[in-house]
């Protein structure tokens, strides 16, 4: 087949954005040429990306599968992707699939890069596989018990996600907390209890902090009971975090543990390979109270301006996603 013409959304540097023309090259025997329906933007990390924030000593770490260019830019960076595949092995072709692709209209990558998208899954609510993924490489890092008494701090994406999944942990009491007000009604519909900082339950069980912020992680150690956990989800980029680790930290025996998706968690890594987990995330997402993250939709030409507000806090969003219908 000959070569389809693509277009692609570049971080030019720090706090600029534009959409140029990509050249793809003729797609192999086992690759896939895929044409985006929908793509996601991960707002915490991807936020940093375009403010320019990643930190020189993690530039490695935080490469994308399929970046093009270096921080802090030029370079297509993203990786929550949900398009069709137009060419490919038999099996896939026709199939809507995920992948950890950059916002991109059309790419060419293995076909063992994308992932096939259940029955029962809409393309756009598929973009949140790699954001479940994320939620469930912590529940296996910190297994809650039955019966726990378990806080989310940090009512984002990710936070949103490990929220419901531990709404179906059979007798656990969930509540999830954030300085934002307008995320209750998101909390009611993922099926769990919504607090503001200065309200929320203490002695707890476990506490998964996902707020990005000092002040939460703080908040976070302070609602554990004695031997409690606090696992760390938030990236912060090139920002230094400062906690009052005095008082009662030693004293109580509390534990502060970091979980982040590069690798299957350890009680999982034999069993589980980084596809297997992803497979289970996009099966998990059949359940439609996922669709509460979905709170803004905009057309690929807008991503630019899209960005932008997104990283300045002036556009409010959980999941913002990018429709690719008019290309």
């Amino acid at each position: 087949m000959s070569a389809p013409t693509a277009r692609a959304f570049w971080l030019r540097g720090p706090g600029a954005g534009e959409i140029r023309a990509a050249r793809l090259r003729e797609p192999g025997p086992d690759e896939v040429v895929v044409r985006a329906l929908h793509s996601g933007i991960s707002r915490g990390t991807e936020t940093l990306v375009f403010r320019g924030e990643v930190p020189e000593h993690q530039r490695e770490a935080m490469r994308a599968p399929f970046q093009v260019g270096d921080f802090p830019g030029p370079l297509q960076y993203g990786y929550l992707s949900v398009g069709v595949v137009e060419h490919g092995p038999a099996p896939l072709l026709g199939r809507t699939v995920f992948c950890l692709h950059p916002h991109q209209t059309v790419y060419v990558v293995p076909a063992d890069a994308v992932v096939p998208v259940p029955d029962g899954v809409p393309p756009r609510r598929a973009v949140l596989a790699g954001t479940v993924e994320t939620a469930l490489n912590a529940l296996w890092d910190a297994p809650p018990l039955l019966g726990d008494r378990v806080t989310v701090v940090g009512a984002g994406m990710i936070g949103c996600c490990v929220a419901r999944l531990l709404a179906r942990f059979p007798a656990t009491d969930v509540e999830l907390v954030d300085v934002d007000d307008a995320r209750a009604p998101v909390a009611g519909r993922l099926g769990v209890r919504f607090a503001a900082p200065a309200g929320a339950s203490g002695g707890r069980d476990l506490v998964v902090h996902a707020s990005a912020t000092a002040a939460g992680l703080q908040l976070s150690i302070d609602l554990l009971r004695a031997e409690g956990t606090v696992l760390e989800l938030s990236w912060y980029g090139d920002r230094e975090v400062a906690l009052s680790l005095g008082g009662a930290f030693h004293s109580r025996r509390l534990q502060l543990r970091a979980s982040q998706v590069g690798v299957v968690a350890a009680v999982r890594r034999g069993p589980r390979t980084t596809r297997d987990r992803l497979a289970l995330a996009l099966d998990l997402l059949r359940d439609d109270a996922f669709d509460a993250l979905l709170t803004g939709q905009s057309r690929f030409d807008d991503l630019p301006e899209v960005m932008a507000q997104l990283a300045a806090g002036r556009l409010p969003a959980l999941c913002h996603t990018i429709a690719y219908d008019e290309e």
